[in-house]
């Protein structure tokens, strides 16, 4: 069953790749969504997260490294999974103001699959699925992410 999940998430990471789905970044910004631009300040130990100049979350992090959502016109960022010191953090951009899920749990993540309604990642010690605000670790799927 091993065997058959991670040939499923293989195939979709190729699949990923191939329609333009981007990496992991670092970039500070500015970076373009759909409700304006995001940058990300450091603030003493912390990062400020602003949209438009307006601050719309602040978070712990040594270092940082987000996973984004690029929408079809491959210009705007939909959604982003931000690293945090406590865990990812998902904001989606297609709300106003954005939509801030916080995991609430440890997680260093690796890489991640961009899903209607759901995003998948692979962390450190297995799959996980943020759906709804609710971080669950995935047992074996028969779903084919891209």
């Amino acid at each position: 069953m091993k065997r058959l999940l991670l040939a499923a998430l293989a195939a979709a990471s190729i699949a990923s790749i191939a329609t333009g789905a981007h990496a992991q970044s670092n970039t500070p910004g500015p970076v373009v969504t759909p409700g304006g631009t995001v940058q990300f300040v450091r603030d003493d130990r912390d990062f400020v997260a602003m949209l438009n100049n307006d601050i719309f979350d602040r978070f712990d992090a040594k270092t940082l490294t987000h996973f984004d959502e690029v929408a079809r016109d491959n210009e705007t960022v939909t959604r982003m999974l931000v690293q945090t010191a406590f865990g990812p953090v998902l904001y989606d951009f297609s709300r106003r103001p954005p939509l801030v899920q916080r995991a609430n749990a440890r997680l260093t993540v690796k890489r991640v699959f961009w899903q209607r309604g759901e995003v998948v990642m692979q962390g450190t010690d297995g799959w996980y699925r943020i759906q709804d605000g609710k971080l669950t670790k995935l047992q074996s799927t028969k779903s084919i992410y891209h």
